[in-house]
């Protein structure tokens, strides 16, 4: 114990026992002088009795003889009081002694205890010492072989020791990772590779001729040995339950001196706490690797993803506007896909994205970037490539795949084609924006050429511009929208026989910041187009009936009010029922509202065109057929669906005094119209003669500049 106790621990010790021990000697010389003493006490007691005695019996008088006899009676009582005494001072002497040998028990089991637990103190501070760097980190997870290493010094200086290593085993392979604790020669080195290579083989049951990967690394140390003989190794095991990775984790010891047993089980816990960091950090190592990979990655196959095109996109402008080179961006969309997923199914579809994948990595060069940016869509970029080469390295894609055979699982095989669109930097478009924007239309063009084709985009400028403008309309019109600035103006209609007012018709107006007033020709297509066209209804609808409702105050209520509807209405979307309850709130006769829809939006869904009417119909509102004569088979659409008024499209009325044949289809549609009880309306009346002759043909009624202009208040007479 006397190497387990600090100095001055020991010192305290040495001096209790030895002050201790010369209280034993001294009790045990006392107990020896008083024995001796009693005992020559006896003997002379016994000489003064014996002569006593024989006086007595010589004395010859009674007087002296009793006096004698008193005298050797004292003498006994005195013997028999010493041996009472002794006896006491034994009892007393071993009573004594025991109590010291009990003292010295028990101050030495305190010092051991005190001792055990100095160690153990000694041994967590040390513990701690370690285990203080053991902090994970971003970084210490993307490198935790280095991580390893600063850990390995720390605990090194605390429990010395020869070597570290980690074994993982993975799918059937042992990885070892070998850390020398000082600068051994290489014959060690390889000494200490085989056995513990061996070792870890075996502790992982793994067969003998297992795959082997090692890695070596040396931490700096003093004092390397030059000798393997008798290695201890301590081993600790990758929890079972970590997922995909098998392992242990240890160190080895050179025999050099033996480890105390709580030494040994701080070392091990130790040792535990790094399997726990070392395992946690190679799977989040591994995890973060896949995640930087799908990061950058499609899963399904394998190319680049939208996110990384994009970021190379970006890259190669700038590469390219440096050393001022070509390049081209291809955009690919497979024809007819979506019949794949429905034929074959999402398994056998996934399959063919993944065969297509291999095709662009077979025909591109290596340098180039393949991409899959949408569900059946792809784009290559092809690095210092001009327009002529884009168009050939797009044809031979095209052709690969047109060529490849695919295989559904019933057996059946299939084909696919694609559309390339091909823009080019920086002919087509410098930076991001146009060259995507260009590249798209180029291959919707290409699909628009009846597909399996290739189209670049020099011959469509036009579009791409257009398109960009288009949608810078929109949002210029949705913030109309939002800051209420589009109004209604009215176009008086008037009866041709009576020249009275007969209608109004409503027309939207926008009200730019600037004051200047647009048109809805300028507007309408874009709106319905990017779905505000059901708002605007709405706005219009509201604002015309208020200021129907306010003419009604000083007009005739027979005056009727006619409402342009968007295409987007006629889905069953409510916007009779809103035209209801306002027509309610506003007490206006809902006989009064005849609601207009272009043919050609008429048209686009018989079906859902007859609901709409009949509703419309019951809810006692009529309704118009805008531009009538312009759609192809004008006549089918008489048969099937019941109009109350006909507007006759304005290209033809304009033109019925220079053209027979606008005045004959004119003359004839009014006629039909008459017979089967329809009452038209003449558009783009632009002066009297023409008024003239639609009244003649027996026009009902009649609008154009010539009649009024669109005013913002509602006309009265």
């Amino acid at each position: 114990m006397s190497g387990l106790l600090p100095s001055h621990l020991e010192g305290v010790r040495l001096r209790v026992i030895d002050r201790m021990a010369a209280l034993l000697e001294s009790q045990t010389q006392s107990k020896i002088f008083g024995g001796n003493l009693n005992a020559l006490v006896k003997d002379v007691h016994t000489e003064v009795i014996a002569d006593l005695r024989g006086m007595t019996e010589d004395s010859g008088t009674p007087e002296l003889a009793e006096r004698l006899e008193r005298a050797v009676q004292t003498c006994e009582r005195l013997d028999a009081t010493l041996d009472l005494l002794i006896d006491e001072r034994q009892r007393q002497w071993h009573r004594n002694g025991n109590y010291v040998q009990a003292t010295m028990q028990e101050f030495n089991a305190t010092l051991t205890d005190l001792a055990s637990t100095l160690v153990e103190k000694d041994l967590l501070e040390r513990q701690s010492k370690v285990l203080e760097r053991i902090i994970l980190s971003h970084e210490h997870v993307t490198q935790w072989k280095e991580f390893v290493q600063e850990i390995l010094v720390d605990f090194h200086t605390i429990f010395p020791f020869n070597f570290f290593y980690i074994a993982f085993s993975e799918e059937h392979n042992l990885s070892l990772f070998l850390y020398y604790l000082g600068d051994y020669s290489d014959e060690l080195k390889k000494t200490a590779r085989d056995m513990l290579s061996r070792q870890m083989i075996a502790n992982l049951k793994l067969p003998g001729d297992a795959p082997l990967d090692i890695e070596e690394f040396v931490v700096k140390m003093s004092r390397p040995i030059n000798s393997i003989g008798a290695v201890r190794m301590i081993t600790v095991a990758v929890p079972e339950h970590t997922p995909k990775l098998a392992g242990l984790l240890g160190v080895a010891y050179v025999a050099s001196g033996e480890l105390s047993p709580q030494e040994e089980s701080v070392v091990r816990s130790i040792l535990s706490v790094m399997v726990m960091v070392v395992g946690s950090s190679k799977v989040l190592s591994r995890t973060l690797a896949e995640l930087e990979y799908y990061a950058m990655h499609d899963p399904l196959t394998g190319l680049y993803n939208r996110r990384q095109f994009n970021n190379m996109l970006e890259y190669e402008i700038g590469r390219s506007e440096r050393h001022v080179h070509e390049f081209s961006l291809l955009m690919l969309d497979l024809d007819d896909f979506k019949d794949i997923n429905d034929s074959y199914g999402h398994p056998t579809g996934d399959d063919a994205l993944g065969g297509v994948a291999e095709i662009l990595r077979e025909h591109i060069r290596k340098g180039d970037l393949a991409a899959r940016v949408g569900g059946d869509e792809f784009a290559v970029i092809l690095m210092e490539t001009g327009r002529d080469g884009a168009t050939t390295v797009a044809a031979n894609l095209g052709r690969a795949l047109r060529e490849h055979v695919f295989t559904a699982p019933d057996g059946k095989y299939f084909h696919l084609t694609v559309s390339i669109g091909i823009a080019t930097y920086p002919v087509d478009g410098q930076n991001e924006p146009d060259l995507l924007a260009g590249s798209d239309v180029a291959m919707y063009r290409a699909k628009e050429m009846g597909k399996d084709s290739v189209c670049t985009l020099d011959a469509l400028k036009g579009r791409v511009e257009g398109g960009r403008n288009t949608r810078d309309h929109a949002e210029k019109l949705r913030e109309a929208l939002q800051q209420d600035r589009i109004v209604p103006y009215y176009h008086s209609i008037i009866d041709c026989r009576t020249g009275e007012l007969f209608a109004c018709e409503t027309l939207a107006r926008l009200i730019e910041p600037s004051g200047e007033t647009l048109s809805a020709g300028m507007f309408i297509e874009t709106m319905e187009k990017y779905g505000m066209g059901r708002e605007l209804d709405r706005i219009i609808i509201n604002k015309a009936f208020q200021a129907k409702r306010e003419r009604m105050k000083s007009d005739s209520p027979g005056v009727k009010l006619f409402v342009n509807l968007s295409a987007q209405e006629i889905q069953g979307r409510g916007i009779l029922g809103y035209a209801e309850e306002l027509c309610n709130a506003l007490a206006i006769p809902p006989e009064c509202i005849v609601f207009e829809i272009l043919e050609r939006d008429a048209i686009g869904d018989m079906t859902n065109m007859r609901k709409f009417l009949t509703n419309l119909r019951q809810k006692g509102f009529a309704f118009a057929l805008d531009d009538f004569g312009s759609g192809y088979n004008s006549f089918h659409y008489l048969r099937e669906l019941q109009f109350e008024y006909v507007k006759i499209d304005g290209a033809f009325v304009r033109n019925i005094l220079n053209s027979k044949v606008d005045y004959a289809l004119v003359h004839n549609l009014s006629r039909l119209c008459q017979d089967i009880g329809i009452q038209t309306v003449a558009e783009f009346v632009e002066n009297q003669a023409i008024f003239d002759a639609l009244k003649a043909m027996g026009i009902n009624y009649a609008q154009g500049f010539h009649i009024s202009l669109p005013t913002r208040e509602m006309a009265w007479k």
